[in-house]
């Protein structure tokens, strides 16, 4: 297959042998023991998992600390394809399923969560929205560069008066000269330093409200142009730079301590009619599909983390003693850890499943949501439990349980916290419920598509809800 010549063999040395013990290969080792995966996706899990256990893992550590983006990593990352898993292939993507990026995804965060969103990111927010809604021309001049890892992209939705609330746009977009005038700002986007193409919302019309936003591609040089230099990727001279677009300060995060999180800011920023991405208007549309898919990819993050931690407190409650016997023989510490490896299993199959439906072009936006909303919250919990039951070394940073704890927190936030999946999949019950049967009542039958106890407000937003159906923030 296509894919194989991007499955790079490393050499096995015994320090990857050693790492290889000491983390459990989550899933099961063979394709009938899990119905979504074949034998291309085992193959592709493992030289993952290879790379994560030899570069990854071994840097995870310093990076959280110093805060600075893996440009090595991301380097060899994109040369082996996996910064462009499911673009096709004449885009120079890999041309794999959306399960496959999955995997990848999955598979880097067990170790790190900061490699894992730089992929994430990239490809569900910078490279998806430019292949699902851009024209042929706009495919051809901007993906190749993405998805070979020649450059990184990001998505500018997020501003402070529109979080959760994405409709509540205030960048302006005025039609000027044959093109577009942005002036506004972004907080909270990955990638907004080191990155250099972008998928930004704006409004083009105010008083159309939600359907009054329109989206644009935009391009800004990086701000890392010595490592752009050294590592010779990051930066591409003949993009369509835009005059007016900078980045702000880099974040001091809790967690993804690694990923570069910035302000985007626009200022008289003059762009060409022919990177407005749609037609005017289906901005609002558009990122809320694209966030719904982007959903599945927090979900595999998530479920990577709650491995990682859950390895992490396996290894140790195996090799630590207490009151003269290990600490694994303790009931309590093996109930504990058996109920949350049967739920990281129950949090595969739905964020699988997601990935599966969107794959089949079926609806997807309620089981991402779903997906989402446990796998983020499950690794939040299995970090938290990690960190208990290996007691004091657990909240040391000889350990990278603590750093996990850290990481899942932001898997609750971004992409739409988890108060917005419970709404978003509350919005689709309702419309489930105007189909009960006569003999659950006739309340049920008689639901709006926004349920009465949301509230009034929430029914005189009703238009714009309706049309995407979520809401959430970048």
């Amino acid at each position: 297959m296509a894919f194989m010549r991007f499955l790079r063999p490393l050499r096995v040395s015994p320090e990857l042998k050693r790492r290889r013990a000491l983390v459990p290969p989550f899933p099961c080792a063979g394709p009938a023991m899990h119905p979504f995966m074949d034998s291309s996706h085992l193959a592709l899990q493992a030289a993952v998992r290879d790379y994560a256990l030899e570069s990854v893992a071994p840097v995870a550590r310093e990076l959280d600390e110093t805060a600075r983006f893996p440009w090595d990593n991301v380097r060899a990352m994109g040369e082996r394809g996996w910064l462009g898993v499911p673009v096709p292939e004449e885009f120079g993507g890999m041309g794999l399923d959306y399960l496959s990026y999955v995997v990848v995804v999955e598979e880097l965060a067990k170790h790190d969560a900061s490699h894992a969103i730089t992929v994430a990111a990239h490809t569900t927010l910078g490279i998806a929205p430019i292949v699902a809604f851009g024209s042929e021309e706009q495919r051809r001049r901007f993906v190749p560069f993405l998805a070979s890892g020649q450059v990184l992209g990001g998505f500018g939705l997020t501003e402070p008066e529109a979080g959760s609330d994405s409709s509540g746009t205030r960048t302006r977009a005025v039609a000027e000269n044959g093109g577009y005038r942005i002036d506004g700002g972004k907080i909270f986007i990955t990638h907004a330093g080191v990155g250099e193409i972008f998928v930004v919302a704006a409004s083009t019309d105010p008083s159309k409200g939600a359907r009054g936003i329109t989206n644009f591609v935009v391009c800004k040089p990086t701000t890392a142009m010595e490592e752009a230099r050294r590592t010779g990727v990051g930066h591409r001279p003949e993009l369509p730079y835009t005059p007016g677009v900078t980045a702000g300060k880099k974040e001091d995060k809790l967690g993804w301590r690694a990923s570069d999180t910035r302000e985007l800011r626009f200022d008289g920023a003059w762009v060409r009619e022919d990177q407005r991405l749609g037609e005017e208007g289906q901005g609002f549309a558009n990122f809320m599909r694209t966030l719904d898919a982007g959903r599945i990819g927090i979900a595999a993050l998530s479920l990577g983390i709650a491995q990682g931690a859950l390895a992490c407190a396996v290894g140790y409650a195996a090799r630590r003693r207490q009151f003269g016997r290990p600490v694994w023989d303790f009931q309590e510490v093996q109930f504990g850890l058996a109920g949350l490896a049967a739920e990281i299993e129950a949090a595969r199959h739905l964020t699988y499943h997601a990935a599966w439906l969107k794959e089949r072009g079926a609806a997807f936006a309620k089981e991402a949501a779903m997906a989402k909303l446990v796998a983020s919250e499950l690794a939040t919990k299995t970090a938290r439990a990690a960190v208990q039951f290996m007691g004091g070394a657990g909240y040391t940073a000889d350990y990278p349980a603590e750093r996990m704890l850290r990481d899942a927190k932001a898997c609750e936030i971004g992409e739409g916290t988890s108060e917005i999946q419970k709404m978003v999949i509350g919005r689709h019950l309702a419309e489930e419920f105007k189909a009960v049967p006569e003999e659950f009542g006739t309340a049920a039958r008689e639901r709006k598509s926004v349920p009465r106890e949301l509230g009034t407000a929430a029914r005189e937003r009703e238009p714009a809800l309706r049309e995407f159906g979520t809401a959430a923030e970048a």
